[in-house]
């Protein structure tokens, strides 16, 4: 039997799965690793950990499967977005990574902004703002501090292109990790220059990868120093992964148009399969080739979701069991009796991108209980995804949306989020949506399914659906829906 194996390189650990060819999980192992948080806005991890612990998770992965390695076929990782490494000549570390949530460039990122090059048409249709996670803000900062450690810097790239150097010897950029975060645009011409140039960091591309892979494409065979590091034979292929949600999206078998995957945990991320190429307030995208070959993808997000239960909890209900809470939540009817949550606590992310907005608790009265207030919560990050799918337009209608994360561990929230959106909410066997989503890419890229669209059709299982109440839809859309709209211009308007 053959086996395939997918790697998820994540915030505090690194995973390793052993797949069958149909998709099954086999065997996991996580290892963990640190983030240093220096400074304010700063988090930071050494690339040293990851390659490491990656060693031990695939080798521990691979013992517990129980097969022989010989059987492997292929092997793809897929890493947090917009974690930057900047390399000597050798691709040793010339400094910390600045992972994703590294967000000191917020200066660069008003910089990049500022330009209104044509180049920031994905960030809302070029009206913003920039993001500081993103690539060329945080290079711009290492750029300015300091300048010599930059100049140094033989390779910029990211936690991607990093693994992957490591595993085969090739600097190769993920054209999926580009073309979302990179403002790298194969139908415009691929590296944004004017951008570039219009930031004075035109010598930026000569430090990226100059070939960029799309997800699925082999990079090339396992190096021998590799091949001992991990266990694995010397030879084995290396498939290009990408951007770990985005990976994710695979592993959910969101393939057409019209599908979207719904992921969630303390944040919510929308991304869709559209059917045409539009950039407009309010959405991120669309981006060419950052998933499957020739189709957009639409991209929306929520800042805080379950972060906002998490905090609820830990600090006004400590002492009640979540079976309770729900419990509580669910005799209640929609509307909370009158309670309506803007779920805005660490800003908003889309349609507004206002990282200044607040989040708020309104119409409470002596009635209300914890369970209303849960309830209610719920109820605000649901009408907020609603929101971010009207924004989508003509672009992107979801037809189906499929789940993974933690609202999956809640009947009440996902029955929710179905009648607050008015669409069934599909659940899928494996949970871990980006290692199968690298365990597909992996099959693909080792010749054994035509294309990512069939591997996923044969590697994804749905598990159940949850259809939506057309009552509490009707009630959702005409009278929740309007408030909460209207509810972020509001407290925009009063707030200091």
């Amino acid at each position: 039997m053959s086996y395939v194996i997918g790697v998820d390189g994540g915030t505090e650990s690194i995973r390793a799965f052993v797949f069958d060819l149909d998709g099954r999980p086999l065997a996991s192992v996580a290892t963990p690793y640190k983030t240093d948080f220096p400074n304010p806005s700063w988090a930071e991890q050494n690339p040293e950990d990851w390659w490491h612990c990656m060693g031990q998770s695939v080798k521990g992965a691979v013992a517990k499967a129980g097969g022989s390695p010989a059987d492997i076929l292929s092997i793809c990782v897929d890493t947090t977005c917009c974690s930057v490494v900047a390399l000597d000549a050798a691709g040793k570390p010339l400094r910390p990574c600045m992972i994703w949530m590294d967000v000191r460039s917020a200066k660069e990122a008003d910089d990049v902004a500022a330009t209104k090059d044509q180049n920031l048409r994905v960030n809302g249709g070029g009206a913003g703002p920039g993001s500081a996670e993103w690539m060329i803000p945080k290079s711009l900062w290492m750029k300015r501090h300091p300048p010599e450690i930059f100049a140094r810097a033989e390779k910029v790239g990211e936690y991607q292109d990093y693994i992957n150097l490591r595993l085969t010897g090739r600097w190769v950029g993920s054209l999926g990790n580009a073309a979302i975060r990179w403002h790298y645009q194969t139908q415009h011409g691929g590296v944004p220059r004017s951008l570039l140039a219009a930031l004075d960091i035109s010598e930026l591309e000569g430090k990226w990868p100059e070939t960029m892979l799309a997800p699925g494409a082999p990079i090339g065979p396992l190096t021998r120093e590799a091949a001992d590091h991990l266990g694995l034979p010397e030879g084995l292929m290396v498939v290009q992964g990408g951007a770990d949600a985005f990976i994710g999206v695979i592993g959910l078998g969101v393939t057409q148009p019209g599908e979207m995957a719904l992921i969630t945990g303390s944040s919510h991320l929308h991304i869709g399969v559209a059917d045409k190429v539009v950039h407009k307030p309010g959405v991120w995208g669309t981006y060419m080739d950052a998933v499957y070959p020739g189709k957009p993808i639409i991209e929306g997000g929520q800042t805080s979701t379950g972060s906002v239960i998490a905090w609820f909890k830990r600090h006004f209900a400590e002492h009640t069991s979540w079976e309770a809470l729900n419990e509580g939540a669910a005799a209640i009817p929609p509307g909370a009796e009158g309670l309506l949550v803007l779920d805005h606590f660490q800003g908003n992310r889309t349609p507004y991108t206002d990282a200044l907005s607040r989040g708020a608790i309104t119409g409470l009265t002596l009635k209300h209980t914890p369970a209303h207030v849960f309830r209610a919560i719920i109820e605000g990050i649901c009408l907020g995804t609603r929101l971010i799918t009207d924004s989508f337009g003509e672009a992107f209608t979801p037809k189906r949306i499929v789940l993974a994360g933690g609202a999956a561990n809640s009947p009440l929230w996902l029955q929710i989020h179905a009648d607050t959106i008015g669409a069934p909410i599909e659940l899928t066997e494996v949970a871990d949506a980006p290692a199968l989503g690298c365990a597909i890419l992996a099959a693909h890229g080792a010749g054994r399914y035509r294309s990512i669209e069939e591997g996923a059709s044969a590697m994804v299982r749905s598990k159940t659906v949850i259809e939506p109440n057309a009552a509490n839809t009707r009630f959702y859309e005409s009278e929740m829906l309007p408030r909460y709209a209207k509810l972020y211009g509001a407290l925009k308007s009063v707030r200091g």
